[in-house]
């Protein structure tokens, strides 16, 4: 049968309301949405679907005008109300050739074929694709059985497990139900004495008060931020080449932060897709726009731009459409899409929003971050931290009160300077000179500083003056220099001198040293002591602006070094802004430094003080009073005091940790459409800024911004936004964290092949009221924890498992392991190792040894933590995309290359080795026997029944205590026998042993406790 194209139009998204999602009986109607369009798109679309280039014999059933359009041969595609007239129905059926073609290998089944046979008899209808209306204000389900349901949710559970011929399970116990809810909202256990609280609690609303306690935890913010960084990809390292680390730590705690804040979630989609083009963004707003930064991104040389600029735009495409519309929009990159009515145009439109991101230099120059790491990624910012903002606060203050005081003390110098006066005419008099010290104890020049200016004390040195000097060690050139200073600089005058102090260390001498004038950013004026051995601007002899000094200074003690600036080519009135201090080799200590003018004071002051003080200027008057301040050893000292104050003060933002975050640029790069994605070919038209035509348009008087469309997101249907999509897949994504599935199970693919709710109404009901209550998190969280739904026990019964293996209808909760941190986090809390402090730095866990020895670019020791950052939760754990630590890999952490909506679960050997043998869980079962045996317990049974409740919140069963017992007397037989494998065992790990207890008792114990911590029961959530 021959078929001509047709040219059809899609039913509009919003013009038809989606279809009751009712339970399917002998007498119901076909759901379209449920039933057909997923046959249509897995068996039908790949050749008849949305894409253009890929339709065969131009028949396109993606809605109801062109299945149902008379082709050139006559016939029709679909005849509404009778199967036998329509030519699809014919094909379908055919028993020699039946479509699709066997060679596709994607056989429709006998229930397949007749679904689509009743669905064309009752009329072939078609509806919108459920994700691309907006949520239906739906009526809750009649109150059948109102005993068991207590909240709206219940009513549509217990409706659809009636229509399915299932009865929703008993409640759990309230112990498991304790321990399911700590774990599901903070991610941690409870202790002993939150559960025995709970448990004597039988006030009413006993479980209400425990999951508002819960949700005020900082623990939730970290729980739901792990699910949150799967979807970002969130990563410390870049992943391409050399997977060097970078720095974006800082947004993983803003999204702790705002998690724990109950941030409304339009406000926390808006500050992370374009925090930086709100007006007068704070930091939080720009930490937040780090997401935009969490790309895969390669810093090899010869990498080509245009490349890695469309490698990066498609990586953000797909995550943003994933994350926030549960949408596969990366599949239109290289042509339309096949099973959704995304166009390539949409693609390219989508990717126009981030054209803006500042985030090329190192594309550009590879080289300025290739072998580093961290990795140099401008722009970058300083973020101040709560112990920087108090500290700031605290040295300002300080600077304050010393200001004070030097004003104090300037006022108490008045009536002594009639005195001050005469002594100091008599030492100009006898010609005695004036120093200027620039640096001493501190840096306080004001100035740009390069080099490192480390102030010490060493025992066996004794400062020129002050209390510190600068010491400088290196095997080759090495130098400090402070320039273009503010508060000092040097206008030579006739027989200044220009001098420093050094000592030299006789058991590390330098080749030579070597003093530099800077004027107008010219370094060229020096003087040189010892060899020739620096070599920019060498003169083999003295030139005018060049001065070989001779020998070295004697070294053992402190020596002065000097040189007129005359003689190194700078005349009266020239300006020096800058000294360096160069040495090649060796170690020098360096002091006091500065210059010593001819005169007792400046050439203004021994004109002042030449003149009546009746017929001064108030200029000289001035000149003579700063003088005097400066002269004053107690102004002095405090200004020294106030100058390092200052200087820690300006330290404290240098000192503050560097994070990636968005800066628009001023003119958006160019992107064009690639034909067949190929960067190379730039033929395709240049496009704007849009969202997918489908979904309608931004009306905008400028060009289309990453405000904007984040806006669009979290903009309801009706104000010509997708925030009732938005909030779907949220609500969907936070709904499969606790009951363990979907209420749509396919929860990264809200799409034509992706599965359709089981629960629409209860879905639409529940993005609705996200979204009326603000968009808020916690409320959210505490609806879903408050229903009945959620208290069923996990245990299964038999009829359910027969007609819903996957409990796709919630008749009972989900029982599952824990995800890898919790795995960590569990055994780091029994073991009372946990240190639960917020926030920070990636840490560094023990892991195998070299097991980085092929990551290069820069080569790479992995360096575990040994302080108490190693015992820290897993949200915290360095996330090493190319080597993901492998505890992590064993327990299913994904890499974080794309976007993960959910983590698969394995069940390998893997996991309990990792459990057994891994140096973290090995001194975490260390750390839980001495937790036992330091409870000093009357005997076994009584430590035993601690330990199993500890790990798992309930009594052991009396079987239970009789193998653990076994085990532990087995255990203490061996150990007696071998007290050097006690202390291999025991010498695991680096958190300290008590004295008080016996190493054999303590391995024994330990025994015991790898077990309990190896039970599937510890490791798993009910």
């Amino acid at each position: 049968m021959k078929i001509t194209p047709t040219n059809f139009f899609m039913v509009s998204a919003l013009a038809v309301c989606l279809l009751s999602d009712t339970a399917e009986g002998a007498d119901s109607k076909v759901d379209f949405a449920r039933e057909v369009r997923p046959i249509l798109s897995e068996h039908c679309f790949p050749c008849h679907g949305p894409n253009d280039e890929s339709r065969k014999a131009g028949l396109r059933l993606v809605e109801f005008e062109s299945a149902t359009a008379e082709l050139e041969s006559g016939f029709s595609a679909i005849v509404p109300g009778s199967r036998d007239r329509s030519e699809m129905w014919q094909r379908i059926t055919d028993p020699e050739d039946p479509m699709p073609p066997a060679k596709e290998r994607n056989e429709l089944s006998a229930e397949q074929v007749e679904l689509l046979g009743r669905w064309i008899e009752e009329g072939a209808n078609y509806a919108p694709h459920w994700a691309y209306v907006a949520p239906v204000a739906t009526a809750i389900p009649s109150r059948v059985d109102a005993d068991w349901p207590v909240t709206d949710i219940d009513h549509f559970i217990l409706e659809r497990l009636r229509h399915e011929g299932l009865q929703p399970a008993a409640d759990a116990d309230q112990v498991t139900l304790f321990r399911r809810l700590n774990y599901d909202v903070t991610g941690l256990p409870p202790s002993t004495e939150a559960l025995d609280a709970f448990l004597a609690d039988v006030g009413e609303d006993s479980y209400a008060r425990a999951v508002n306690r819960l949700l005020a935890s900082p623990h939730f913010g970290e729980r739901l931020a792990s699910a949150w960084l799967d979807l970002v990809r969130y990563a410390d390292t870049v992943g391409y080449h050399g997977d060097q680390e970078h720095r974006v730590w800082p947004y993983r705690d803003w999204v702790i932060s705002a998690f724990n804040s109950n941030m409304p979630f339009d406000r926390f989609t808006i500050e992370q897709l374009a925090g930086d083009l709100l007006e007068n963004p704070d930091q939080g707003q720009l930490i937040a726009t780090c997401y935009n930064r969490l790309i895969q991104t390669s810093h090899e040389g010869g990498l080509q731009l245009k490349e890695y600029r469309s490698i990066y735009m498609a990586d953000r495409i797909r995550n943003v459409a994933e994350v926030w519309m549960g949408a596969t929009l990366g599949c239109a990159q290289c042509h339309d899409h096949k099973y959704d009515p995304y166009r390539m145009r949409d693609f390219y439109s989508f990717g126009a929003f981030f054209a803006d991101i500042d985030d090329e230099e190192h594309i550009r120059d590879p080289y300025g971050g290739l072998n580093t790491t961290p990795t140099r990624r401008s722009p970058e910012m300083r973020v101040m931290t709560d112990e920087g903002r108090t500290r700031e606060q605290q040295i300002a203050s300080e600077i304050e009160a010393t200001q004070q005081l030097i004003e104090t003390a300037i006022k108490e110098l008045e009536p002594l300077q009639p005195q001050w006066e005469q002594d100091l005419s008599q030492r100009i008099t006898s010609g005695e000179k004036f120093q200027t010290i620039w640096v001493d104890d501190v840096l306080d020049t004001g100035g740009t500083v390069s080099g490192k200016w480390e102030f010490v004390l060493e025992d066996d040195i004794t400062p020129h003056s002050g209390e510190l000097y600068r010491r400088q060690s290196s095997d080759k050139l090495v130098q400090h220099y402070t320039v273009s200073t503010t508060s000092k600089s040097i206008t030579v005058g006739e027989g200044d001198t220009l001098f420093a102090w050094v000592y030299l260390r006789p058991d590390s001498l330098p080749a030579a040293v070597m003093l530099q004038c800077n004027t107008a950013g010219d370094w060229e004026h020096r003087a040189v002591w010892g060899g020739d051995e620096i070599g920019y601007g060498r003169r083999e002899k003295s030139a005018p602006a060049y001065q070989r000094m001779g020998e070295l200074p004697p070294s053992g003690q402190w020596t002065r070094i000097e040189v007129p600036f005359e003689k190194i080519g700078l005349k009266p009135g020239t300006v020096v802004s800058g000294i360096a201090f160069t040495q090649f080799g060796g170690t020098v200590y360096w002091d006091d430094c500065g210059h010593e003018n001819a005169s007792a004071a400046p050439a203004a002051v021994v004109e002042a003080i030449s003149i009546l003080a009746g017929d001064r200027t108030e200029k000289q008057r001035q000149s003579l009073r700063s003088f005097q301040a400066d002269q004053s050893q107690q102004v002095s000292t405090l200004r020294a005091q106030q100058a390092s104050l200052q200087q820690q003060h300006a330290g404290i933002e240098k000192s503050l940790p560097l994070t990636l975050f968005t800066k628009g640029l001023a003119m958006p790069r160019e992107v064009r459409i690639l034909p067949r994605g190929n960067w190379l070919d730039e033929s395709g038209e240049v496009v704007e800024p849009a969202i997918p035509a489908f979904l309608g348009s931004l009306e905008t008087s400028h060009r289309a911004s990453r405000l904007d469309l984040a806006r669009w997101l979290v903009t309801v249907e009706a104000d010509g936004g997708v925030g009732g999509m938005t909030a779907r897949v949220f609500v969907n994504r936070m709904w499969a964290l606790l009951f363990g599935e979907g209420l749509c199970p396919s929860v990264e693919n809200f799409g034509g092949r992706g599965r359709p709710p089981t629960h629409p109404e209860l879905l639409d009901h529940l993005a609705n009221e996200f979204i009326a209550s603000g968009w808020d998190i916690h409320e959210l969280f505490r609806k879903l924890l408050l229903s009945r739904t959620y208290r069923q026990s996990s245990m299964v019964d038999p009829l359910a498992l027969e007609l819903d293996p996957q409990n796709l209808f919630f008749s009972h909760q989900a029982r599952y392991r824990f995800p890898a941190e919790m795995v960590r986090d569990t055994a780091l809390i029994v073991s009372g190792l946990l240190v639960d402090r917020l926030g920070g730095p990636g840490v560094k866990p023990p892991q195998p040894q070299h097991y980085y020895r092929h990551l290069n670019f820069p080569p790479r020791r992995y360096k575990p933590d040994m302080n108490q950052e190693q015992w820290r939760r897993g949200v915290y754990v360095h996330w090493q995309r190319q080597f993901l630590h492998p505890m992590l890999l064993a327990f299913d952490a994904p890499v974080r290359e794309d976007c993960t909506a959910r983590r698969a679960t394995s069940n390998t050997p893997l996991a309990s080795l990792v459990l057994m043998n891994d140096p973290v869980f090995v001194e975490a079962a260390r750390g839980f026997a001495q937790r036992i045996l330091v409870r000093g317990l009357s005997n076994d049974e009584e430590a035993i029944a601690f330990a199993m409740r500890e790990a798992t919140c309930r009594q052991p069963k009396p079987k239970e205590v009789a193998v653990l017992t076994s085990l532990l007397v087995a255990s203490r037989e061996y150990f007696e026998s071998n007290p050097d494998e006690a202390k291999l065992l025991l010498a695991v790990g680096s958190s300290p042993i008590p004295k008080s207890i016996e190493s054999t008792e303590l391995a024994a114990w330990a025994e015991v406790t790898r077990a309990i911590l190896n039970l599937h029961e510890t490791m798993t959530r009910e």
